[in-house]
């Protein structure tokens, strides 16, 4: 194995390579970990926190459309100051941040407080996406960096999993105050983050100074403008957002809705949510590695999106409780989680190189921006409607958007696809 390969972060010693990217990928997925755990506490006790301060449905969807729009604000600039600065230099004190004010989120007094709690935190989770898998893509070497981004990810479904079951169980089941779980949830994610600093090798960054600007070669930028002329990409946003809003509307609403639509209580509402999590692990790595080993994205994603719509009309429409278990995990196997890593295999074959981190901001930007909408619609319409049907309805139609999207981009098996 070669030195370079196994260059991580400027050590090119083989051994120490190897160590250092497995750390990285460890405190990389526990981050990922702690991150959705402390978003997802918030979705079995909506019912009680809707009691303590007298809220409609609308304004319980609002409480996570107002940390995802803070969340996505934060996206660009942190990536951006990240490679200026230094990338955990971002990424720890963003962390941190969302960690204390999980914990504020459990003292809040007020609507108002609650509110300010949340918009907090998620402008801290905002600085994680772009430095973490920088610095992944910096430390781990070519020939493991696809096991290694999918060990990554898989943090997402494990933390999501973690936060259903700890509220559900300490909530709904042992009867124990809706503040708690985010005071527990607090200390392991304030302790990641410092552990996530002490890991990183990483140095601050100076200014490039004018001097070595012009002796370096010149690099061609990429315009926005151009990217948003390539049709292929154009397609895979769409995609990206019908897709997105139906994960996080389910993310939102499935606990309140196993509660209060098909008669759950205590655990069994966090077991049953964690089983799309649970599903989506294996249903990633599996279609990641089939779109690698034949080459084409398209077809596995005209497989994945009609069978996803399909679990999702399953889940609100079907009444027998064991066929409604099996859509979820059927969802879980083919949803969000699932078909993110065939969707960015194609925008890779279609963006230019030099402009991958332009594109990916851009992508996961389009898609982030559909969790804004999705609880406050969803909200809305269970308000205007007296049943959750109609918001797993508009999910399942927003599917169908994203597979006609699809039905105009081209691919090649082989070639990148010009803009």
């Amino acid at each position: 194995m070669s030195q370079s390969a196994l260059k991580t972060n400027g050590q090119t010693d083989a051994k120490k390579g190897i160590q250092y990217w497995w750390k990285i990928v460890a405190v990389m997925f526990l981050g990922w970990v702690f991150i959705y755990a402390t978003r997802t506490i918030l979705n079995p006790v909506m019912p009680n926190i809707a009691n303590e301060f007298s809220l409609s449905n609308a304004q319980l969807g609002l409480i996570n459309s107002v940390f995802f729009l803070t969340y996505a604000f934060a996206q660009v600039p942190s990536g951006s100051l990240g490679d200026k600065f230094g990338r955990k230099y971002i990424l720890v004190p963003g962390f941190i941040l969302f960690g204390l004010f999980t914990g504020l989120t459990g003292l809040a007094m007020s609507f108002a407080f609650f509110m300010f709690a949340r918009a907090i935190a998620g402008l801290g989770q905002g600085t994680f996406y772009g430095p973490c898998y920088a610095i992944a893509a910096d430390s781990i070497p070519q020939q493991n960096r696809t096991m290694g981004t999918a060990i990554i990810n898989s943090g997402m479904a494990i933390g999501t999993s973690l936060g259903y079951i700890t509220s559900s169980y300490l909530t709904l089941e042992r009867g124990i105050s809706w503040e708690i779980p985010f005071y527990i949830m607090t200390i392991p994610t304030v302790l990641v983050g410092f552990l996530i600093w002490f890991t990183v090798k990483e140095k601050r960054r100076k200014p490039v100074n004018e001097t070595s600007v012009a002796a370096s070669a010149p690099e061609e930028k990429v315009k926005i403008s151009e990217i948003l002329r390539n049709r292929n990409i154009i397609c895979t946003f769409i995609m990206a957002f019908c897709s997105l809003y139906g994960f996080f509307m389910i993310l939102t609403w499935l606990p309140q809705f196993l509660q209060t639509e098909r008669g759950f209580a205590g655990s069994e509402v966090g077991f049953i949510s964690s089983l799309i999590p649970w599903a989506s692990i294996p249903g990633a790595l599996l279609f990641g590695y089939l779109t690698d080993k034949i080459g084409r994205a398209k077809p596995l994603i005209f497989f994945l999106v009609p069978i996803a719509a399909i679990a999702i009309f399953a889940v609100v429409y079907i009444k027998s409780i064991p066929l409604m278990v099996i859509a979820l995990i059927v969802y879980g196997l083919t949803g969000k989680l699932a078909l993110d890593p065939v969707l960015i295999s194609f925008v890779s074959k279609n963006a230019p190189q030099q402009g991958y981190s332009t594109v990916f901001g851009l992508f996961n930007f389009v898609g982030m921006s559909s969790s804004i909408l999705a609880p406050y619609i969803t909200g809305y319409l269970t308000d205007t409607t007296g049943s959750m049907q109609t918001g797993f309805f508009l999910a399942m139609i927003l599917l169908v958007v994203g597979f006609v999207a699809m039905l105009f981009a081209k691919e090649d098996r082989t070639k990148k696809t010009a803009a």
